[in-house]
């Protein structure tokens, strides 16, 4: 239980208000230190022994984890105030950020998960002969090589240190610990023989397994996104650095690996196909890697070829795939812990604006505030593992929560495209709001501090919420909060939010696109025929358009944000027929009246009685049948089922 924060002011390079963050947090916040790290570690150790402690210093984390690993103690939990808030030219108050800083880290962990990895250290090298055989050289004495050739070299090296094959590589799938590769024309060294080495004859379709692939071929990648494939290390022959880089890579990656496990999936809400009719592929259309792929009809993922980017999480309109490092519950806590505490602080004088970084970004950070203006007093740095998980429901939860703006700053890595389209889909949720979220990407530090010093934000939400559920319940619920007239919101195609229409003209009532429904948003009536639909439960996941015999559905994607939303309504129904037997409704009146009139010349419906028949519910044509003349029940009485002993009776009388 933390009770108490430690805080430093790095030789009175920051203020520290100790006794406004200890009325803003409820800790206890003694005195800030001037040198914690060096001459005042004695109250560092102090703070580790008693286990109650948050030492608000990151830049010297080793030495902190090392004075812990000294008094045999658990490493203490860091927060990083100076950089993110201590060190700035603002002359703003910056006790309201530092007070939710410090409120964010007091949140419980989320338990990460992971999977071990095994690599035995089997290596396969692709590429030209020169640069292959001389890194098959490097790596021999670390790892068990084998270098894969086009065709034998002139000068091809007696060596047994090492396996050479020849063949062309056919595929590859995998990762780290479990590629498998197949070959076709493969020809492996024949060891035995006086002279150069001869190769066995070559033969196709083989398949072979190993730890870890180093391209140096110079030619396209085997995989997608190949700097996501773990396990898989490219160089272009030419650039020796590079080389020597993977080279280097390569020998290091053997042992047992832990493979974090980024998402997970409840196959119940997925809707990605129904009866062989495929519906919502966004996270196939999303994943970088390749990791997702159908699995009848839901999709799986390959959690060691994963790299977690968050995109699948944010554009999932089930909640099927949740991001879960950290889990979407805990990111949400985390914006409206630091929304709150923030307010709580400021009061009305402060509304605080949002940036959304990952790793890359809290470098920015960490340089704009050592060496240029650091961050206004009333931007909250917000890091994550994958900025891609935050999506549309997360930046609308941000406003919802009171932040005037959010900003969102992407690394190198991350897939704009995607943030694009999920911040396209916030700002038309947003309404009025829109302005208040963007992407933002400065080419350094300096250019960092000037997009967030020279931004007006605009008002905050006057009355912020903190919705719970799911991602879709508080984006809806945070859409309503920031647009309190309860207005229908145009949104861009391709949405998850909208509505169903039906083409009246064309539409049948045979219910097809209902049994298929994966979210239960089309329903029909018992009693009538009819077509139901709850606009709030649609997915926009096009089963129901897909499985339309008559293609008389279409969608236009919205949101409703007024109550009619969360109930069912008619959008189309027909009078029902009533049997001329005994006057009981049953199917469709206009369908029945075409098909008796399509078939009324019909050969095989002459005279009349069979036509009559489509006009009786199930109950009255059986009956009608029975008593019919060629009654199809009236065959006498069931033969008696011959047995082995009826055939070998009658071969006796024979």
């Amino acid at each position: 239980m933390v009770r108490t924060l430690v805080t430093c002011d790095c030789l009175g390079s920051q203020e520290i208000d100790a006794d406004g963050l200890a009325r803003a947090t409820g800790l206890e916040v003694p005195a800030p230190c001037t040198a914690l790290c060096t001459r005042q570690i004695d109250r560092a150790a102090a703070a580790i022994e008693s286990g109650e402690a948050v030492i608000c210093c990151r830049q010297e984390a080793r030495v902190f984890e090392e004075l812990a690993a000294d008094l045999d103690r658990p490493a203490p939990p860091l927060l990083d105030l100076r950089d993110r808030a201590g060190w700035t030219d603002d002359t703003a108050p910056t006790l309201p950020k530092m007070a939710a800083l410090a409120a964010e880290a007091l949140l419980p962990a989320h338990p990460a998960k992971s999977l071990d990895v095994v690599s035995e250290g089997l290596c396969l090298i692709l590429g030209p002969a020169e640069a292959a055989l001389a890194a098959a050289e490097a790596l021999k004495d670390h790892l068990g090589v084998t270098v894969l050739l086009d065709s034998p070299p002139a000068d091809l090296p007696a060596t047994r240190d090492f396996d050479i094959v020849t063949g062309r590589l056919r595929g590859a799938k995998g990762a780290l610990g479990g590629f498998e590769v197949a070959i076709d024309a493969l020809s492996g060294v024949e060891p035995g023989g006086r002279g150069g080495l001869r190769f066995t004859p070559p033969r196709d379709g083989a398949v072979s397994q190993c730890d870890i692939i180093l391209d140096l071929s110079g030619d396209t990648p085997l995989f997608p996104a190949p700097e996501k494939r773990e396990g898989y290390l490219r160089a272009d022959p030419r650039h020796p650095p590079a080389v020597a880089a993977a080279v280097l890579e390569a020998s290091h990656l053997t042992g047992t690996f832990e493979k974090p496990l980024y998402v997970i999936t409840q196959p119940a809400l997925c809707a990605h196909s129904r009866a062989g009719q495929t519906g919502c592929t966004r996270c196939l259309d999303l994943c970088p890697t390749g990791a997702i792929a159908p699995d009848g009809d839901t999709v799986a993922i390959d959690p060691m070829i994963c790299a977690g980017c968050g995109a699948c999480s944010a554009a999932c309109p089930s909640g099927a795939v949740s991001y879960d490092a950290p889990a979407v519950e805990l990111v949400m806590r985390r914006i409206q812990t630091l929304a709150s505490a923030f307010r709580d602080a400021a009061g009305d004088a402060q509304a605080p604006r949002l940036l959304v970084h990952d790793a890359h970004g809290a470098e920015m950070i960490r340089l704009a505030a050592r060496f240029g203006r650091g961050l206004p007093a009333d931007v909250v740095p917000f890091e994550l593992p994958a900025i891609g998980a935050f999506g549309h429901a997360e930046a609308l939860a941000a406003l919802a929560a009171g932040f005037a703006a959010i900003a969102l700053l992407p690394g190198p890595g991350a897939d704009r495209d995607a943030m694009a389209a999920q911040l396209d889909l916030a700002r038309a949720m947003a309404g009025e709001r829109a302005d208040a979220l963007r992407i933002i990407e400065p080419a350094d530090p300096d250019a960092l501090s000037e997009a967030l010093f020279g931004e007006t934000p605009p008002a905050a939400l006057a009355t912020p919420v903190a919705p719970l559920g799911a991602r879709r319940q508080i984006a809806r619920a945070a859409a309503r909060a920031l647009n309190p007239e309860g207005a229908v919101l145009p949104l861009p195609e391709g949405a998850p939010y909208g509505t169903v229409v039906i083409d009246k003209s064309a539409c049948t009532l045979c219910l097809s696109c209902i049994s298929l429904c994966p979210s239960g948003a089309l329903g029909d009536n018992p009693d009538l025929p009819q077509i139901r639909f709850q606009e709030d439960a649609c997915l926009q996941c096009g089963i129901c358009a897909t499985v339309c015999p008559e293609n008389a559905i279409g969608y236009v994607p919205r949101l409703d944000l007024s109550d009619a939303a969360l109930d069912q309504r008619v959008l189309h129904e027909e009078e029902p027929f009533a049997c001329i037997e005994c006057g009981k409704p049953f199917g469709v009146k206009s369908t029945i009246d075409r098909m008796t009139a399509r078939l009324a010349d019909h050969p095989a419906f002459a005279g009349g009685e069979r036509i009559r028949m489509i006009q009786m519910c199930d109950d009255c044509k059986v009956r009608s049948q029975f008593h019919s003349e060629d009654n199809p029940f009236a065959i006498g009485e069931r033969p008696r089922v011959r047995t082995t002993e009826d055939y070998l009776a009658r071969r006796r009388d024979d």
